[in-house]
C-alpha cells in the first residue's frame, strides 16, 4: 500500500498556498478523501492506496477568490498512478494564477 501527501507553492508571492481544498478520487471517481493544505502549503492523507489510478483535485479557483485575487483556472487536476513497488508518493503543485506545473516528488 501507499501513502500520498502534497505541497502547494504559490510561485507568484514566493509562499506556501496554505487553505487550498484537496479532493482525492478513484478512478471511477468515487471520493476518497478531503483534505486542505496547512499553513505551510502540505496535506497527507490517511488512506493507504493501492495500486490503480487516482485523481487529486485542487480547488485553486477558491483559493485565489479567498485572496482576492483573479485566477484562470478554478481548479487542477492532477491524475497519477499508483504501482506496489512505492511506499509513498508526494505530489507538489507549483502554482500561479494563470499557469501551474507539477511532477512526482520524493
Amino acid at each position: 500500500m501507499t501513502t500520498l501527501s502534497t505541497h502547494v507553492l504559490d510561485a507568484s508571492t514566493g509562499t506556501p498556498a496554505a487553505g487550498v481544498g484537496l479532493l482525492l478520487t478513484g478512478a471511477d471517481g468515487a471520493e476518497l478523501a478531503r483534505a486542505s493544505t496547512d499553513a505551510d502549503g502540505r496535506a497527507r492523507f490517511g488512506p493507504d492506496l493501492a495500486p490503480g489510478t487516482f485523481r487529486l483535485a485542487f480547488a485553486t479557483g477558491e483559493f485565489f477568490a479567498a485572496a482576492q485575487r483573479e485566477a484562470f483556472y478554478p481548479e487542477v487536476v492532477v491524475a497519477f498512478t499508483v504501482t506496489a513497488d512505492r511506499e509513498h508518493l508526494h505530489v507538489p503543485l507549483l502554482l500561479s494564477p494563470f499557469a501551474y506545473s507539477t511532477y512526482r516528488g520524493s
